[in-house]
């Protein structure tokens, strides 16, 4: 499932959206259950927000020792937004563990209001649409999947960013690929290609057999800005004509928790 952005995208009318994050499928249920709403969102920012700027650093991390014993949905997404970079990570005891980024204003009233909106924006798609919020392995996904599905797979990339929840191996690539392979239906699954430095090896020893349609972006997740660059992104697919460039002919919404 990854952000969940694709899917809200895409907005097929009907979704099954999986994730072995128990707390970024909590929030996306919380919004579906309408247990999570605008308005609630809205409010819950501007106190904690004004109660940040306030307090500076030692709120966030009073909200984040709370998310991390309570794990509410409205904290998730607090010390998400909080956070250095926007990132998600949690250590080997599942704990949140991202630092603060050091901005007590974080949560100007634009930003809220942009937040808001997003919310907004994902809640009416799901009442629109019929989605439904799974904590599961890739395994069991793709093995409910039939034939007339098409599974679209947002893995962390391998040998990049694989720390966001449970981590991402050659053991997890390897069954992801056994997984598509025996798959009967259409797949597409979204890695990296190569930056400036080096190249993912997957592609040309795993993937390569399938057609790879590919973009270049700039990444802006990275722990120092020198790690900040553009980046060659792919899309590997088993039912693409060829390999191509891939053009996006609309703005694309970005997720709230990316």
């Amino acid at each position: 499932m990854g952000t969940g952005a694709v899917a809200f995208n895409v907005a097929p009318y009907c979704a099954v959206l999986c994730d072995t994050n128990p707390y970024l499928v909590n929030f996306y249920s919380a919004i579906a259950r309408n247990e999570i709403t605008p308005e609630i969102v809205n409010d819950y920012l501007n106190r904690e927000g004004a109660t940040l700027l306030e307090k500076g650093e030692e709120h966030y991390y009073f909200i984040r020792d709370r998310f991390n014993a309570e794990h509410s949905p409205l904290d998730f997404l607090f010390v998400n937004r909080a956070g250095f970079n926007g990132m998600i990570r949690f250590n080997r005891k599942g704990k949140f563990n991202i630092p603060f980024c050091r901005k007590p204003n974080r949560f100007a009233q634009a930003y809220i209001t942009k937040i808001t909106n997003q919310v907004a924006w994902v809640a009416k798609i799901i009442r629109a649409k019929d989605f439904s919020f799974k904590c599961q392995s890739f395994e069991k996904t793709i093995s409910q999947a039939i034939e007339n599905d098409i599974i679209y797979c947002d893995p962390p990339y391998i040998d990049r960013h694989v720390d966001y929840y449970n981590g991402w191996d050659d053991a997890h690539e390897q069954d992801l690929f056994e997984c598509l392979v025996n798959f009967r239906g259409k797949f597409i699954l979204s890695t990296w290609h190569h930056n400036d430095y080096r190249e993912n090896n997957y592609i040309k020893f795993l993937w390569s057999s399938f057609p790879i349609l590919t973009r270049e972006h700039f990444y802006h997740i990275g722990g120092k800005e020198e790690n900040r660059n553009p980046i060659v992104e792919a899309l590997v697919t088993n039912f693409a004509a060829s390999s191509r460039e891939v053009v996006t002919s609309r703005p694309v919404q970005h997720a709230f928790l990316e």
